[in-house]
């Protein structure tokens, strides 16, 4: 995957600020949040960093404890040994905050911590003794010597986590990929070595995938894997990967699921996405009449499909965040799957809607559209 430099940088600056500043990483799925953190661990080496999944490392406070100090690279004069058998929740979940403040690199000098999924500690205000957990967490580290990178895809819930919070922190968003990135990731099997041939493609990739680096790859990785049977057409191939079991198909499945279960209110949600997946923006009242719910239960929904990035407003009306997931709710979420025929009819609708229009300049400098090994229009 092309390095995301200018964000690396960035992290990079904070962490060596004076005074100290914390980066808070926000990238929705399949944006590389987690690869830019493991490249950043090894740019800062493993002496120094230690990369926490905190996604897999909540179990319990006590679980966690150990989880995050057992393999740790770093000693710590506040957490010598384990905790005894019977310590309470809210015990282990002060010892984790202490090792994080107080641990050492083996020379002495200030450790450095890559928090993933950060937020995923809010799971722990269920147990006795927790009731504030993220808030406990942003106070404690603000005030430590030691460094912290934090990530999470939930963008909404991060900036109200951090509305009262010290301006210490500094929220850096992971862009989407420019079609000069895109370009670059492009396979050199089946991409056209022009300039200018390269570059269409990267821009109807880029259009078709909203820059996403996992989405890219995954068509990179399908259109190279034709072996020359439709060209290097980006819409076959995105047909391809919505089809049920490809491996598209999985990622957007996964960021549905996860984002939904995340959310309060499951069936209803689903059903405000399904008619967003058909038309969009709608406003509240749109949104009411469709589903048949009064106004005010409705927002309350449309709120909690904020809270975990699925959707958006702007101008008092509603749409998908990730338009390559609403192209699967659409596809996906009813009760008898399309054959082949319809989902390339429905890829093919959603490709007319998203591809940019050739430049003039550039469709007069180029080969005619017959010459073109690939077309938004080609599937019969």
């Amino acid at each position: 995957m092309v390095e995301r430099s200018a964000v690396e940088r960035r992290v990079l600056s904070a962490l060596e600020a004076d005074p100290v500043r914390l980066p808070f990483v926000l990238g929705a799925c399949g944006t590389g949040r987690t690869v830019l953190l493991l490249r950043l661990r090894q740019i800062l080496g493993s002496d120094r960093c230690q990369y926490i999944d905190i996604e897999q490392a909540t179990t319990t406070p006590e679980g966690f404890l150990r989880a995050i100090t057992v393999d740790s690279p770093f000693s710590s004069a506040a957490h010598p040994r384990p905790l005894e058998d019977g310590v309470s929740a809210r015990d282990a979940f002060q010892a984790a905050l202490a090792f994080l403040d107080s641990a050492r690199t083996p020379d002495g000098h200030p450790a450095v911590f890559l928090l993933d999924e950060v937020l995923e500690l809010k799971t722990f205000d269920s147990f006795p003794g927790l009731r504030m957990v993220l808030r406990d967490l942003i106070q404690a580290l603000r005030g430590s010597r030691n460094r912290f990178v934090l990530s999470t895809r939930y963008m909404s819930r991060a900036h109200r986590l951090l509305r009262d919070a010290s301006p210490e922190y500094e929220v850096i968003h992971v862009p989407p990929l420019s079609p000069a990135e895109v370009a670059e990731v492009l396979s050199d099997d089946y991409a056209p070595r022009d300039t200018l041939g390269r570059a269409e493609l990267a821009r109807a990739v880029r259009a078709l995938t909203d820059g996403r680096p996992s989405y890219v790859q995954l068509l990179d990785d399908a259109m190279r894997g034709m072996d020359g049977s439709v060209g290097d057409d980006p819409v076959a191939a995105l047909a391809g990967q919505m089809a049920r079991g490809a491996l598209l198909w999985e990622r957007c499945r996964f960021c549905y699921e996860l984002r939904l279960h995340r959310a309060r209110g499951y069936g209803a949600l689903k059903a405000i996405l399904q008619v967003l997946a058909e038309q969009e923006p709608l406003t509240l009242t749109e949104i009411a009449q469709r589903l048949r719910r009064t106004p005010g239960s409705t927002k309350d929904y449309l709120s909690w499909l904020e809270d975990v990035d699925l959707i958006s407003a702007g101008q008092k009306r509603y749409g998908f965040v990730d338009p390559l997931l609403r192209l699967w709710v659409r596809l996906h979420c009813r009760p008898e799957p399309l054959d082949e025929e319809q989902l390339a009819r429905e890829v093919q609708r959603f490709a007319h809607g998203v591809l940019p229009e050739v430049e003039p300049a550039l469709a007069a400098a180029s080969d005619p559209v017959a010459d073109r090994s690939w077309s938004v229009v080609e599937i019969d």
